[in-house]
């Protein structure tokens, strides 16, 4: 719980802009699409391996670096400027995500909480709650682009 309220602090600073370090906007975007991109190859290892031959290893190793990322701070990533522009494609994050904290806060939240969950079951082996908590990790995903992200 107390990394939740971690990464939804972390979340609100990059999101008004503290991030420590001085990071171009191009970068910022191209750092957190990798992050994203990352995700979801991971996100289509479990899924491969709850529909498929079932492989704990590989789905811990996934849940691991989703719960890596997760953690990571990523949200210092939303700097101003970051609405608009181009990393390694044009961003597709809505102004929405900038001016909407409460429920940035609240998606960052769930996502986090269900990573974190995601990787403790994965280690379980336990297939069933796996593939119960990977749809929970994804509503999560899903929940973040209805609301954030510009549709395709």
């Amino acid at each position: 719980m107390m990394k939740s309220k971690i990464a939804v602090l972390i979340l609100s600073l990059g999101l008004a802009g503290t991030a420590s370090a001085e990071v171009s906007p191009e970068d910022a975007i191209k750092w957190r699409q990798s992050g994203y991109a990352f995700m979801a190859w991971n996100m289509t290892r479990i899924k491969a391996n709850i529909e498929g031959e079932f492989k704990q290893d590989e789905v811990v190793k996934a849940a691991n670096a989703i719960q890596a990322i997760a953690n990571s701070g990523m949200g210092a990533l939303y700097l101003p400027g970051t609405d608009q522009g181009t990393g390694w494609a044009k961003t597709r994050v809505r102004p929405e995500l900038f001016s909407d904290r409460e429920g940035v806060g609240k998606v960052a939240k769930a996502f986090n909480e269900e990573a974190n969950a995601m990787a403790k079951v994965a280690a379980s082996g336990d297939l069933a709650a796996i593939k119960q908590q990977f749809g929970k990790l994804g509503g999560t995903c899903k929940g973040c682009h209805d609301d954030y992200r510009v549709k395709d």
